[in-house]
């Protein structure tokens, strides 16, 4: 018997209807190939109404969540699999349900005094000069559910709100205004409860939006990240914090930035982040030495929890 034979048959649950339904597939190709590689009887579904059916006719054992966005990663999978009684990688519903919406994220962060920008819920009617004294300019307009940087436009001036709130909406009904953080993205995966090396981002365009991410390959990852190690050693310290308070669990990835003066400003959480080749939870494993197919393969082992 083989090492992944301890899986038995595996879902690798992608693609699905969700605004990130192409870099799922792609995320979902790459942990097929790597599961395959190490011997895990593993094979694709490309998830629709009828998943559950898919996975009780097919008798699965397990799933790994490779879906982004809505449905995927908001916790209604999540839901559905624990209906049935099969396993999954990664968080729960309560943990998806919260990650995936950025103003309940942000609740919980201010609670437990981890620093996250000033923000205001636009669901309706919006007064842009009220906006623009609340929250000050620039400012960031996104939708609060969706990941991928997908309807996120950066705000110069109060003539631009409004076209940003319909470009934001456009996507879902509720949007989100968050304070401009004038300083360095960095991101942070983690993995079975430690926090992997430090990734500092830096792109040539306004910020790191979904064409820096998938598409340009003027996108510069610095991993080190050039920071001191008392100070990255500090914010992983911080970014656990962040992590666990949302309940999250087994892997994701957090995002955030730091202020010319070196504080920390949390963003988001990821909890199925992409695995594609531009993406940065496999980069920072390569930067702790974990390969591709043991990445894969930790993240699975998580659905034996």
């Amino acid at each position: 018997m083989t090492e992944g034979a301890r899986f038995g048959k595996v879902a690798v649950l992608m693609g699905g209807p969700s605004s990130e339904r192409e870099i799922s597939l792609k995320s979902g190709a790459a942990i097929l190939d790597a599961l395959r590689e190490a011997q895990v009887d593993a094979t694709a579904i490309d998830v629709s109404s009828d998943v559950f059916e898919q996975l009780r006719a097919g008798k699965y054992d397990r799933a790994f969540i490779a879906l982004h966005g809505a449905l995927g990663e908001d916790g209604c999978i999540q839901g559905g699999l624990d209906v049935i009684g099969m396993p999954y990688s990664g968080s729960g519903v309560l943990a998806s349900g919260i990650c995936m919406n950025k103003q309940i994220t942000k609740q919980l962060w201010s609670a437990y005094g981890i620093p996250t920008p000033r923000y205001r819920i636009l669901d309706g009617f919006v007064e842009p000069d009220m906006l623009a004294a609340e929250l000050g300019l620039p400012m960031i307009l996104k939708p609060v559910s969706q990941g991928s940087s997908i309807g996120i436009t950066k705000v110069n001036s109060r003539e631009e709100i409004i076209t940003a709130w319909e470009h934001a909406s456009s996507f879902e009904d509720t949007v989100i205004a968050e304070q401009w953080i004038d300083g360095e993205e960095y991101t942070v995966a983690v993995l079975d409860e430690q926090a992997l090396p430090v990734i500092r981002l830096e792109t040539p365009r306004i910020f790191y939006d979904f064409d820096a991410k998938y598409q340009s390959d003027d996108t510069q990852y610095h991993c080190p990240s050039g920071l001191p190690k008392a100070l990255e050693s500090d914010i992983k310290e911080q970014v656990l914090q962040a992590f666990a308070v949302t309940a999250a669990s087994g892997w994701g990835r957090v995002d955030l930035m730091l202020d010319r003066n070196e504080n920390p400003w949390f963003l988001e959480i990821n909890t199925v982040p992409g695995m594609t080749d531009h993406s940065l939870v496999p980069m920072a494993a390569k930067a702790q030495g974990i390969s591709f197919v043991e990445l894969v393969v930790r993240i699975l082992e998580t659905s034996l929890a």
